[in-house]
């Protein structure tokens, strides 16, 4: 889906949310695309990086810049009709854990 995202200098935030999807596909892979289109259009979006392995578990975290624009994502009407979604169709479970990213920092191999 996503590759890492190019963040800003700290602080910001992120909403990490794990997931354990169900069996099949179920509309799934294009709601989660419209969804980072989506989210990218948001004032105070920042980025997202996503993986999911095999067995249907997945990671994704996506960053903003105040915990205003993260209320405002989670109010908007077509991400609440694919959080219903979500919990009818496509997630055996998850969870979701919001954060203040203080440092961050990484490596990457010169080419």
């Amino acid at each position: 889906m996503s590759a890492q995202a190019k963040l800003p200098e700290p602080p910001y935030y992120v909403v990490c949310f794990s997931s354990q999807r169900t069996e099949g596909d179920n509309g799934y892979g294009e709601m989660a695309d419209a969804m980072e289109r989506l989210a990218r259009e948001q004032p105070g979006f920042l980025g997202v990086e996503s993986a999911r392995g095999a067995d249907g578990f997945g990671i994704t975290n996506s960053f903003w810049k105040d915990e205003g624009a993260i209320r405002a994502w989670k109010r908007n009407v077509d991400h609440l009709a694919a959080q219903t979604l979500g919990r009818r169709d496509w997630y055996q479970t998850y969870e979701m854990r919001i954060a203040r990213v203080e440092r961050a920092y990484g490596f990457s191999r010169a080419e």
